[in-house]
């Protein structure tokens, strides 16, 4: 524990890189330190399942969709 303490930013450049860092406590493992996964953007994430959703059309136009759900009509 003392070392990591001492080490923390060399342990988190390791991490940063894509590495797994385990802390330890008199030999038993207490912590792990891992990279942080984020989740895609809103922008990453439109129309990621375009090819898997089949559009059977049927939607004239945008006022029909407007009027569907309450909006305002442009």
């Amino acid at each position: 524990m003392h070392d990591a303490k001492t080490r923390l930013s060399e342990l988190l450049r390791e991490v940063e890189a894509g590495g797994e860092v385990v802390v330890t406590r008199g030999g038993r493992a207490v912590a792990r330190l891992v990279p942080v996964v984020t989740a895609p953007s809103h922008v990453e994430r439109f129309g990621l399942l375009a090819a898997e959703i089949d559009d059977p059309g049927g939607w004239s136009d945008d006022d029909e969709m407007a009027d569907l759900f309450g909006l305002p009509v442009r």
